[in-house]
């Protein structure tokens, strides 16, 4: 078998669908849970209420590699020992989700929405209050749920010098242990991946008795509760029912004896012997057996002190990328340093490929019909050079080098939140990265990355991220007669736009929410193996898409403008150039063949008005308009051929239509605003 290739075991029958199980996060308060919930949950959960009046939850699907879950996160709970008015309605939907049993059937408050009783619980404790967390734990085994420890805030533990042996704590409690640090992304993926294995096996946890000295008193009381009528009633498992009535709680004490008159004074007379034969009253004598039992579990599974050496490299760099506050300082510094050094590299390679290369070709002024279509194939394959050596493949390189290197990984985790306002996940913020050197590449690495609706939603929008092409033009066009400010205001208000579009995008395709989980791998270092074949695949489009159409769409303009047709093409577009935007009549030419090439519109500018001088034929309102709108502008035909591949024809073609609607919008918006400007403050 060659080293190369993987084996991954893929489940006879995946959890989707029919199948999906139902998981539930529950907790004490300031446990992390919600910390836990968001690191999966989708861009826009579902918030909904347990009762008309009652606490709201929060609850979204989460695809976890194939398979699939519901994922719901409960209101906190401190504990099942004395039950307020909300823990109670939380136990409820815990043991019987919207199907009430007969006790509860009379009860002039019923469940207002479905919910389905939960697969699978997740608990997620505090690893630096783990002892009283583990009370909690013991009471929650008694639901007979297959249960999940997500051990969260192991790295706070950690610094306090508690370690604690996970493993160890999975044999005593009979359930999957996990350490997490949830606001940070680790241990998340493992944590899920968990909970599906628990709801294939559908294994209830272990169910630990009180202290012999307290179960024996119990004997009499288990007898009762045994009954089959009992268990018909209440539909709970006998270990919590016993608890629940001998720790006197008010709640199932009632309706027991609403539903079983006849056996309460046996209950009640159980309950009394029970508390004879012990020096404290049965409740109390049964919550400090719990405090003991979770005291004692604490002492055996952990270790103070200890060196903290082990692994501090990578908290380092964590405290770095993935810290809720700082993380996304790291992030945008690892965005300016790629694109920075893109940029210095690409300039570089430019001058050493595709400008030589275009001086030399301006040489070739054929004037024959077969010399203008040869003229054509060679300035579509410079323009192919142009986009792939000097922008493409470095940004490429470099990205899937941080990516090797668990960087990416990181990166996405902490803009995850962010992204959820456009309705995607931070798993696309590399698309979007690469995207500002070039749409071909970052459409490709979306569909590698994503799939259904949010595919379709993140390649809308890279249409409207400004690749390097728009901004060379917005750099070199801007900075020269707007100055800094005017090119800082072009870039914000591609950001304004974006999101906007991102959130109305969101609300049109409404099933995009799916959660998905952000895996964190360990740090290593990049292979050349590794990074050549990712690179290759995220490329090879241009050479089987992209290319052909390059050059075609190369030939056909040449046509057109060497038959004449350019100022067919520049009274055709009047309308919109010189009405709506207030740009010369001829700056039609130069927008239609920013549909080949974004560089290409800049070129024909100068061409069209005879001078590389632009400021004696535009004024700065025109000059910002015509920014504007070519940053909006229908994406150019290699973007085009690429969306055809994702995301079908249908959707491409409402990529067309949407960003020449914006660019108009926009474009005619900001003339109209700054002749307002103008007139207000001349």
């Amino acid at each position: 078998m060659n080293a190369g290739i993987s084996i991954v075991a893929v489940p006879r029958q995946l959890l989707r669908g029919e199948r999906r199980p139902r998981v539930v996060l529950v907790g004490r308060l300031r446990t992390g849970k919600s910390s836990l919930f968001l690191a999966a949950s989708s861009a826009s959960p579902q918030h909904r209420k347990l009762l008309r009046d009652g606490d709201v939850y929060d609850e979204c699907l989460v695809d976890v590699g194939l398979e699939q879950m519901s994922l719901v996160d409960l209101p906190p709970i401190e504990s099942l020992h004395t039950l307020g008015a909300h823990d109670r309605v939380l136990v409820k939907y815990l043991l019987w989700g919207d199907r009430w049993p007969a006790v509860a059937a009379h009860e002039a408050e019923q469940p207002a929405l479905a919910f389905r009783s939960p697969d699978v619980l997740i608990q997620v404790v505090d690893a630096t209050a783990l002892q009283r967390d583990l009370e909690l734990t013991l009471e929650l085994c008694l639901l007979g749920k297959p249960l999940v420890i997500a051990l969260n805030r192991v790295d706070e533990a950690r610094r306090k010098g508690l370690y604690i042996n996970t493993r160890a704590l999975s044999e005593h409690l009979g359930v999957p242990v996990v350490a997490t640090v949830a606001h940070m992304g680790l241990g998340v993926s493992e944590v899920f991946v968990a909970a599906l294995a628990a709801a294939r096996k559908k294994e209830p946890p272990r169910t630990s008795a009180p202290s012999k000295y307290i179960d024996v008193t119990l004997e009499s009381l288990r007898v009762l509760l045994a009954r089959p009528e009992v268990a018909e009633a209440f539909r709970a498992p006998w270990p919590f029912l016993l608890m629940q009535l001998a720790e006197n709680d008010d709640y199932f004490l009632q309706e027991f004896a609403g539903h079983f008159p006849e056996l309460l004074p046996e209950v009640l007379a159980a309950r009394l012997s029970a508390e004879r034969q012990l020096p404290r009253p049965l409740s109390e004598e049964l919550h400090a057996d719990r405090h003991h039992r979770a005291a004692t579990l604490f002492e055996q599974v952990t270790q103070f002190g200890g060196s903290a050496d082990s692994g501090r490299g990578q908290r380092f760099l964590d405290g770095i990328f993935l810290h809720p506050r700082w993380g996304l300082i790291g992030s945008l510094a690892v965005f300016a340093l790629v694109l920075l050094m893109v940029f210095k590299v690409s300039a570089i390679l430019d001058g050493w490929t595709s400008a030589p290369l275009a001086d030399w070709v301006q040489q070739w002024q054929p004037e024959s019909t077969a010399g203008v279509v040869g003229r054509a194939v060679v300035d579509g394959l410079i323009g192919l050079i142009g986009i792939v050596i000097p922008y493409m493949l470095p940004l490429v390189l470099l990205l899937v080098a941080l990516e090797e290197a668990g960087i990416m990984h990181r990166v996405a985790f902490v803009v995850d939140r962010g992204f959820h306002h456009i309705g995607l996940h931070g798993g696309v913020a590399t698309p979007f990265l690469v995207g500002l050197g070039c749409n071909v590449p970052a459409i490709s690495l979306v569909a590698a990355t994503t799939s259904g609706k949010e595919r379709v939603v993140a390649t809308l929008l890279l249409a409207f991220v400004p690749c390097s092409a728009r901004s060379a033009i917005i750099l070199a066009m801007g900075g020269k007669y707007l100055g800094w400010l005017g090119v800082f205001a072009i870039f914000a208000l591609t950001l304004v736009v974006l999101t906007a579009l991102g959130g109305a995008l969101a609300r049109r395709y409404t099933d995009v929410a799916v959660g998905l989980i952000q895996e964190i791998p360990p740090y290593a270092w990049p292979t050349w193996h590794g990074i050549v074949v990712r690179t290759w695949e995220r490329t090879s489009d241009i050479v089987t898409i992209v290319t052909p159409l390059l050059v075609a769409g190369s030939v056909l303009l040449a046509l057109l403008n060497h038959f004449g047709a350019d100022q067919v093409i520049n009274l055709l577009l009047s309308p919109i150039t010189h009405w709506w935007l207030g740009l010369p009549v001829l700056l039609g030419v130069p927008i239609l063949f920013g549909v080949l090439r974004k560089e290409l519109s800049l070129l024909m500018v100068y061409q069209a008005l005879g001078s590389m001088e632009i400021d004696p034929f535009l004024d700065w309102i025109q000059i910002a308009t015509f920014l504007v709108f070519l940053t909006f502008y229908i994406p150019c035909v290699s973007t085009f051929a690429v969306m055809l591949r994702t995301i079908g024809w249908r959707q491409a073609w409402f990529s067309v239509g949407l960003s020449a609607l914006v660019a108009l919008l926009i474009g005619g918006g900001v003339r109209l605003l700054l002749e307002l400007w103008r007139a207000v403050l001349p």
